[in-house]
């Protein structure tokens, strides 16, 4: 019995240490993304803009077992999310029918936002979803075309970080202060394991495994805000101080990643230690 494949729609950061890790499974790969030069050696190139309607030319043919969805918002307002997360996945979905294709399942990469709670609370899969800003909204209504497309789980990531995503430590490094008080719990994944969590769940379910319809993406320990960055100036050595930052940042929750890890699913960096100290000594 052949190997099963996988069109990774939004084939950049995330997709692309996906797509490393299934290749390793001796899994076929399609990668989807406007620039295909850019793909991991290995992945069958498939050129697409998700805003042109036409289905793309080298649109994988045969059937299609997985589908992820994990593209990135090139512009961070209502248009840009509505383009990116819902209207595309719509395309996506549609070109899918066009070729008579079912895959087993699809995976959608969403987000936290969904969640509005800000008052320090424990949040699961099953806690209310009533976001008020536009991205938490608009990541639920593609949540929604994702279920009604077929077979599909939703993976709501935390806080990305990772190669490449070190803002944070280069605002460290210039000295930037969070107040301890009040507490702003943050939540955090390591791109390795954000990608390892859809590995996983692809797996499990190509292996028969039941795959619930909802997962968290998150590592063992949410932290404030404050806790990583003193961890972060030590570590790094840094002695000035700038000024204690009055920025409030949206959301004050910890994610529970307990329904993944009940599937077997283990982080590989399960702190934002574990993580950063990765980064530093790459």
């Amino acid at each position: 019995m052949s190997a099963p494949n996988v069109l990774i729609v939004g084939c950049g950061d995330v997709g692309g240490r996906l797509a490393r890790q299934m290749l390793a499974q001796q899994w076929q790969v399609f990668g989807l993304r406007r620039d295909v030069t850019r793909l991991p050696e290995g992945v069958v190139p498939v050129a697409a803009d998700l805003a042109e309607p036409a289905c793309p030319t080298n649109w994988p043919q045969g059937a299609i077992d997985y589908v992820v969805y994990c593209v990135a918002a090139q512009q961070h307002d209502e248009p840009g999310y509505r383009a990116a997360y819902v209207e595309g996945l719509k395309r996506v979905v549609g070109w899918l029918k066009h070729n008579r294709q079912l895959p087993r399942r699809l995976l959608f990469v969403s987000s936290s936002s969904v969640y509005a709670q800000a008052a320090g609370e424990w949040i699961d899969e099953y806690s209310p979803t009533e976001p008020v800003a536009f991205s938490g909204r608009l990541m639920l209504e593609a949540e929604q075309v994702a279920k009604e497309s077929g077979p599909a789980t939703v993976v709501r990531l935390t806080g990305i970080y990772g190669p490449g995503r070190e803002r944070l430590l280069q605002q460290v490094r210039q000295g930037y202060r969070v107040p301890h008080e009040p507490s702003l719990f943050g939540n955090r994944i390591h791109s390795d394991d954000a990608a390892g969590l859809l590995a996983f769940l692809l797996l499990n379910d190509a292996q028969g495994a039941p795959v619930a319809g909802c997962y968290l993406g998150v590592d063992d320990k949410p932290a404030p805000l404050a806790e990583v960055v003193d961890w972060l100036r030590v570590r790094l050595g840094v002695q000035e101080r700038g000024e204690e930052s009055t920025l409030r940042r949206n959301g004050n929750k910890r994610c529970s990643n307990a329904q993944a890890r009940a599937l077997g699913w283990v982080p590989r960096y399960p702190s934002y230690r574990e993580g950063y100290e990765a980064i530093l000594n790459g």
